[in-house]
């Protein structure tokens, strides 16, 4: 015997979020929204953005290995201190 499932005569109304559920994801948007703060502050995109520039506007050229992209970058920043205080 096949049992059908009863018609649902309510409207169409989002599921209702339980106050632990909403604080828990207020919560979780905080510390994704910090982490990428963080990430952008201390360069963690930088290498990433880098090869889709060489990919874009130098194409077929080598593009460096992580580790040379920053040797390079942090040998600039001491040749050209720029807005650094020492």
């Amino acid at each position: 015997m096949i049992r059908r499932a009863a018609p649902d005569n309510r409207p169409d109304t989002p599921p209702r979020r339980t106050p632990w559920r909403a604080g828990a994801a207020a919560v979780v948007r905080a510390v994704r929204t910090v982490g990428w703060y963080m990430d952008s502050v201390v360069g963690g995109q930088d290498y990433q953005r880098y090869v889709a520039h060489r990919r874009r506007v130098h194409p077929g050229k080598p593009i460096a290995d992580e580790r040379a992209y920053w040797r390079e970058r942090y040998d600039d920043a001491e040749r050209n201190p720029g807005a650094r205080c020492c």
